[in-house]
């Protein structure tokens, strides 16, 4: 007996195509990148303050965690970014085939891994 109910789909058994993790990934880091201005402002404040305030913004930033803390809101700047000017690319159909954008997919994940790198032999 055959119904036309609607069927329950499970996602999680379902395998998203890379343009779409990419794209889904760009939004959740602005969500991110939107929580994490509340650091990068809080450590700009200290060391705005005064000479004093900026050797404790010197010295918070040379311990591990916040330092992970930082190179983590770059890497989620940086992608969101590379993800960011790759849609632009595509709202003037540049890349916007199934197959340039899968490869535009690749070099946003290729270019933020390379960036996120020098960034973090830069900062330790």
């Amino acid at each position: 007996m055959k119904t036309d109910r609607p069927v329950n789909l499970n996602l999680f058994a379902f395998s998203f195509p890379l343009t779409a993790i990419v794209s889904i990934t760009h939004r959740i880091t602005g969500i991110i990148l939107f929580g994490g201005v509340a650091f990068a402002l809080y450590v700009l404040d200290m060391a705005m303050a005064s000479t004093e305030g900026f050797s404790q913004a010197q010295v918070l930033l040379a311990q591990p965690l916040p330092k992970l803390i930082l190179l983590a809101l770059l890497a989620f700047l940086i992608f969101h970014i590379f993800a960011g000017l790759k849609h632009l690319m595509m709202d003037f159909h540049l890349g916007d085939s199934v197959a340039a954008a899968h490869k535009g997919s690749i070099a946003v994940i290729l270019l933020t891994l390379a960036s996120t790198a020098g960034l973090g032999v830069a900062l330790w």
